[in-house]
């Protein structure tokens, strides 16, 4: 009799182990990352674009050795965000690039080539000629569509800047929509530049508000070099994106970005001051949304829902700006580094 109660006993744990086994293997875990790679130009002039300073005679000295350098930095990064997360990323957001050919060239290099990304890209208006684009893996996005949003001043038709890009896909039977953005700097000045980061958020928060009105189930995620801080008015008053769970209801946006400035941490520095420019933004159905679907996901027992990957090897390690970005170029010298942002990236789970 004791017998059978220990061998009813071992087959009771063994099917509950096999469960657990079954439950984990159903598990959809994937990383999504943005990167501002500052300046990632091809060695051609371009017509109709000012890319004079990246070319061999321009100020920059931008050789196809340092540009071919540069693509296997950037795919060196990617590649080990997705060591250290769950493999390559579905949705890599860019700020930054040329034009499709600097996207094809990064995405065919021998740390990325084995995803298989596909793009997502269209030409900005921005006088540089710097736009933004997604990667993304299509053995897990389906039903992809793309289109841009154009960023117009209503006061100032004249201003050009980068286009917002939307991406939308299904991704295990959950509609998903990807927003990456590359607001208006704040040359001249974070006040005087303030409005035209406050009508990219009213652009941004349109869209996503008619996106909810008639999807209300769909997934919300935007992600960009937005120029402000989680706090800044563009981002936690215009766009709406709030920093707690508290009191966050369906529909609305959550920053996961907004812990991390609170606590100091930031993605670019300037004269010892650090900010957070680069965010990644949800929308509620992927923080408090139904069991059984796609949500954010927080390692166990830790405090944040998205993280800044900001590596030793990222960074200066030494002198004036140690604990910076190391970037490609000191004004006109020449660092061979990566960027003057670190990436950013969170995970979501099924």
């Amino acid at each position: 009799m004791i017998k059978l109660f220990k061998l009813c006993k071992l087959s009771i744990l063994l099917c509950a182990w096999l469960v657990c086994i079954t439950l984990y293997g159903q598990q959809k875990k994937y990383s999504i990352v943005f990167y501002n790679v500052e300046n990632l130009f091809d060695v051609d002039d371009d017509e109709g674009v000012i890319d004079e300073e990246f070319l061999p005679q321009g100020s920059y000295k931008w050789t196809e050795e340092r540009y071919r350098a540069k693509l296997d930095r950037l795919a060196d990064v990617f590649y080990k965000i997705a060591a250290a997360t769950s493999g390559y990323p579905i949705v890599i957001g860019v700020s930054e690039i040329e034009n499709r050919d600097v996207l094809q060239d990064l995405a065919s290099q021998e740390k990325l080539a084995p995803a298989g990304y596909r793009i997502a890209h269209f030409d900005s208006p921005d006088l540089r000629g710097v736009d933004v684009a997604f990667f993304y893996r299509p053995d897990v996005l389906q039903q992809v569509e793309s289109r841009p949003i154009r960023v117009i001043m209503p006061d100032d038709s004249a201003f050009l800047t980068r286009d917002i890009l939307h991406l939308s896909a299904m991704i295990a039977e959950e509609k998903f929509h990807f927003f990456v953005n590359h607001w208006p700097s704040r040359r001249g000045g974070q006040q005087s530049s303030e409005s035209k980061r406050m009508t990219a958020a009213k652009i941004l928060r349109r869209t996503t508000d008619s996106i909810a009105a008639v999807e209300p189930d769909a997934n919300i995620v935007i992600m960009g070099d937005l120029n402000d801080d989680p706090t800044d008015k563009s981002i936690a008053k215009v766009l709406g994106a709030k920093g707690t769970l508290k009191d966050l209801t369906h529909g609305d946006l959550f920053n996961p970005m907004y812990a991390l400035f609170k606590a100091g941490y930031g993605t670019l520095a300037y004269r010892d001051t650090w900010n957070l420019f680069d965010n990644i933004i949800v929308n509620a159905n992927l923080v408090n949304g139904q069991p059984g679907r796609f949500q954010v996901y927080r390692p166990n027992k830790h405090k944040y829902y998205a993280f800044i990957f900001n590596k030793p090897f990222l960074t200066e390690q030494e002198g004036r700006y140690k604990g910076y970005p190391l970037r490609t170029y000191s004004g006109t010298t020449y660092q061979g580094g990566y960027s003057d942002h670190f990436p950013v990236y969170l995970s979501i789970i099924k």
